[in-house]
Order: structure tokens, then sequence, then C-alpha cells
């Protein structure tokens, strides 16, 4: 490499905004922190997070500790990110809400140990804004409940998720989230991404696992 050509930098991914989700503190942080260091780059990710590029390891840390995580980001490989909509409360076609179900998943699941990056679209409706049916965990919105999809990916090999439970209350979604990502754990192999995994296993042995009897047929509300 040429001396005249700059070395390339690293970037990273700042933390939060959880669900695409800010407040006018957050903002000035990031604002305050991106001037303090030339930021070249600061970029709203197809994930709703804010990335930020063209610096080294130092400014990486600084950057952490005044966003208020001093030691940076530290947890188990497992979620990655919670995508969601707008939903029922701010969206005139939404059905459920698919912020707050956000909110209970990220305290029900953010922390959980997983064999690899799991990503999550959240959808307050049936047009699926999130993308449901190409995350890992995608759930969507009618009127009668959540609609749970297991094993999606949007990636170099694309999949589309199966369907695991219709006309689930919050907190049976949440519940039955939980379940699946605990099957996932325990019988992935290392690295193993939802999809692969589906593919080797099947969409019906997977049920079974999860429903327990009769999970053949996927199961109506109250079921979980």
């Amino acid at each position: 490499m040429s001396d005249s050509v700059p070395p390339l930098k690293s970037y990273n991914i700042l933390p939060g905004p959880k669900m695409g989700l800010v407040t006018p503190e957050y903002l000035e942080s990031v604002a305050a922190a991106v001037r303090k260091h030339g930021i070249p780059l600061l970029k709203i990710t197809s994930a709703q997070r804010l990335a930020i590029g063209g610096h080294g390891p130092e400014a990486a840390a600084d950057i952490w500790r005044a966003l208020g995580f001093p030691d940076g980001p530290k947890r188990p490989v497992g979620v990655h990110y919670i995508q969601a909509c707008p939903g029922s409360r701010w969206c005139k076609y939404g059905q459920l809400d698919s912020l707050e179900l956000g909110r209970k998943l990220d305290k029900a699941v953010m922390d959980a140990a997983l064999p690899a990056k799991t990503k999550f679209g959240l959808s307050g409706c049936g047009m699926n804004c999130c993308e449901s049916y190409i995350r890992d965990v995608g759930l969507f919105g009618k009127k009668k409940g959540w609609t749970l999809i297991f094993g999606g990916n949007g990636g170099g090999r694309p999949r589309i998720g199966d369907v695991i439970a219709r006309d689930l209350t919050d907190d049976q979604a949440v519940e039955l989230t939980q379940v699946c990502l605990s099957c996932y754990a325990a019988k992935a192999k290392p690295r193993e991404r939802t999809a692969r995994f589906m593919e080797r296993v099947g969409a019906e042995a997977f049920r079974l696992a999860v429903l327990g009897e009769g999970a053949a047929v996927v199961r109506p509300s109250g079921s979980v």
C-alpha cells in the first residue's frame, strides 16, 4: 500500500437506538461525539440503528463511554437487533402495537446466549414492513393476534420463515418466542443460523418440539 493512502479505519454500531426510537438527548449525545472525533460517516442502518465510520478503536471506546456504556458492548452471541414498525399506536394501518411487543421481547430475550446472531422483525400488520418472513424471528399483527414466524433469512441464501403459530396475545408471543429460542439453542450447531437450522431439522419437527402433540397443524389462539 502506498504511504499516501491512509489506513482503513474501523467502524462500530452505536448502542441503540432500540427499534429506531430516539430522544433529543440521545441525538445530542451522538452529534457531540461525532463532532468531537471528526467522524466522516454517520448512517442509519437497515436495522434501525446508527453506524459511525472512519475512526479507530480509541475513538470508539470514547464514544461508547459518552453514550453511557463505559466498557463498550459486552453480551453473548445472540439477539442482534429487534426491528419494529410504528405499530397501531402511530400508523393508521397498524393492527397491533409492535413497539410495545418489542419492548417486552427486549426484556425477555435480548441477553439470551444463542448459537448465532439472531434478528427480529416485528410488523404491526400483515403488510410486514419490517420483513417478518425473512428474519430469524418474525411477528406480524392481525386483529386476532400475532403470527409467529421462525427461521427466515434475507441474506445471501434467503429463506422464507415457517409459521409456528397464529392468533397469539402479546404474552403468548413472548412465551412462545422464548420456547423457540430455547429449542434452537439446545439443538443448533455452533454458528448455525436459524434458517439453516430449520432446513436441517424441518418445520414439522420444530413445531412438535415447541408446541407438543398436534403441532402438525398450526395452533390457534389460546394453544400456547
